[in-house]
């Protein structure tokens, strides 16, 4: 999987820091699964993607990190 790995692992280890930098209470993340995921295309694949556990109302957040 090539990713931006430093992201990736952060935000899978840590999900609660994806939303407190959001400024939602860290403990949301527990209704989400993280992932990351390619979309059909000349292989491009998102850093993340925070998906919504089964049977929760909440949005889908798509995680891209610029490198400067």
């Amino acid at each position: 999987m090539k990713t931006d790995s430093i992201f990736y692992r952060l935000f899978k280890e840590f999900p609660g820091t994806f939303f407190e930098l959001i400024g939602d209470a860290s403990t949301t993340a527990s209704a989400y699964n993280f992932k990351s995921i390619e979309v059909k295309q000349t292989a491009f694949r998102i850093d993340g993607v925070f998906i919504p556990k089964r049977g929760k109302d909440k949005p889908t957040y798509f995680i891209e990190v610029p490198l400067i």
